[in-house]
């Protein structure tokens, strides 16, 4: 599913609040810390499938009214926390639509099983040795 940042923003809602963290009296004035929440169900860019799937991956991100929450305070600027925030939501969408690829079940070649048998046979005839040396006292 190929979607740009651009399709998503339809669907996104900001909220801005004040931030901890570092720029001194800037903190205390400036509402730099971005909230974003974003309307899945109402989203034309995902089919029902997609829809479900993005749900189950991003469960922990869900608000009670179903929207997810993306919260960027790193940046002193409300606008590069927005910016950061519409990096998250699209990595996060991008993430849960990946499908991985089933492993594929596989045996260990003939050659490695039985390199692994002649490594085990020699330590145990080293410990075997260690014993018969003890006893000889």
């Amino acid at each position: 599913m190929d979607f740009s940042k651009e399709d998503l923003l339809p669907g996104i809602s900001f909220k801005t609040s004040r931030s901890g963290g570092k720029g001194g009296q800037n903190v205390n004035k400036v509402s730099s810390k971005a909230e974003l929440n974003y309307n899945l169900e109402e989203s034309s860019i995902f089919n029902d499938l997609q829809k479900k799937r993005i749900k189950e991956k991003l469960s922990n991100r869900q608000t009670a009214s179903g929207m997810i929450q993306v919260v960027s305070d790193e940046e002193r600027s409300q606008y590069l926390n927005k910016e950061r925030c519409l990096d998250k939501l699209f990595h996060l969408i991008h993430k849960a639509l990946h499908v991985a690829k089933p492993r594929k079940a596989t045996k260990p070649s003939k050659a490695s099983v039985e390199k692994r048998l002649q490594e085990k046979q020699q330590k145990a005839l080293k410990k075997l040795n260690r014993r018969r040396g003890a006893a000889d006292f």
